[in-house]
């Protein structure tokens, strides 16, 4: 391995780059979202112990990154260990010339279903967006459930929160399914009334419906109260993350595969759940490398549920899914669907002369910061 290069990149994203002294090299992507220049950071920092190395001892590789300091853990390193996981995957995979699933067992199904985003931070328009996206053929969408959300809500505030949901099932049919995301943004009180509210259109899940610290106070409480299953893990980051969750009865894990470290890590956090009957359905609002990665690890996990996607979601304003890739044609959709990738690695190929202007242009993306309208901190 000669050379471990992190480039920022619009809309929010980090891409790594391994070089091998044998010509190969193989790409990642582990920019956590408004912390991707620290992610960076740490990158160049973990690098130092894998130049020199063979980098086909990926097992080896993680178990130092991940546990060669006596300060382990943290998201920026979890995220920065994911980043060189992805790429050290890729490069064997090109060595070998097959894709990483064949790596990880072979595949268990030809092609993986896949959600795409309506509505927004602050959901509005959901009918019509819902409408657009069965019309361009998906059969799932997800929604934020609201924007900044009070500790306890009015009864306009539940009902503006079940109506939306009544939208977009009157929009998708009963043959399409919806997810609602709570992106942690209510409170213990209020996550069971808006649970109730929206149980009526028959969510396919209900995502994060409080934040990770509450988990072990709050969780199983919630999941015991509805028959919808509950989902959650994007805040997550390795296995001992998951166990008390997967206890608390969430069936429904989201890992994010350049957070939570990687393809090597991921991949164990499924076999995991398959434990407890829970099924994979991994974060991914992110970029080509990390939607890559996410369906390597799904063509060869059997308890594999949906994949997230990020094309057209609201934050790719200043970039698109599509935007570094010499093989765009990889992700293309059908049905709702993507066919399993059979190029060698990750199956796709970066435009690096793409990544190296953008890199140049700079991106500084920072998590919003909301209030309520007292003026104290909301949750975003």
């Amino acid at each position: 391995m000669i050379n471990v290069e992190t480039f920022l990149v619009a809309p929010r994203w980090m891409f790594v780059k391994v070089s091998t002294d044998d010509g190969v090299h193989g790409w990642g992507e582990g920019g956590l979202e408004g912390s991707a220049d620290v992610t960076a950071a740490a990158v160049t920092a973990l690098a130092e112990q894998l130049v020199g190395e063979d980098p086909t001892r990926i097992e080896d590789h993680w178990q130092r990154l991940t546990k060669g300091g006596f300060y382990r853990g943290g998201p920026e390193r979890s995220s920065a260990i994911a980043a060189l996981d992805q790429a050290l995957w890729d490069i064997a995979g090109r060595r070998l010339g097959v894709p990483v699933h064949e790596l990880l067992g072979g595949p268990v199904r030809e092609r993986v279903r896949v959600y795409g985003w309506i509505g927004g931070d602050s959901p509005g328009d959901v009918a019509a967006a819902a409408a657009a996206q069965r019309e361009a053929g998906m059969t799932a969408v997800k929604m934020n459930a609201t924007a900044q959300f009070p500790p306890l809500p009015s009864a306009r505030d539940v009902a503006e929160v079940a109506d939306r949901a009544r939208q977009v099932r009157a929009a998708l049919g009963d043959d399409r399914d919806f997810a609602v995301d709570f992106h942690g943004r209510v409170s213990a009180a209020a996550a069971p009334r808006l649970i109730e509210a929206v149980e009526p259109f028959d969510p396919l899940f209900i995502e994060e419906p409080v934040v990770p610290e509450q988990n072990h106070t709050n969780l199983r409480r919630l999941v015991e109260s509805t028959s919808r299953p509950i989902a959650t893990g994007e805040r997550l980051f390795s296995r001992s993350d998951f166990l008390p969750v997967l206890q608390a009865g969430v069936r429904v894990v989201q890992p994010d595969l350049s957070h939570a470290g990687g393809i090597s890590e991921v991949r164990r956090i499924a076999t995991l759940a398959d434990t407890f009957g829970a099924v994979l359905a991994p974060h991914c609002p992110l970029g080509p490398l990390a939607l890559a990665s996410c369906l390597q690890v799904d063509f060869a996990t059997p308890n594999f549920l949906i994949q997230e996607q990020s094309l057209g979601i609201h934050y790719n304003r200043t970039g698109e899914l599509l935007d570094y890739l010499a093989n765009p044609e990889v992700f293309t959709f059908v049905d709702g669907h993507v066919a399993r990738p059979t190029g060698p690695g990750l199956g796709v190929e970066i435009d690096e002369g793409a990544v190296r202007k953008a890199h140049e242009r700079g991106m500084h993306w920072r998590t919003p910061i909301w209030n309520h309208p007292d003026g104290s901190f909301a949750e975003w």
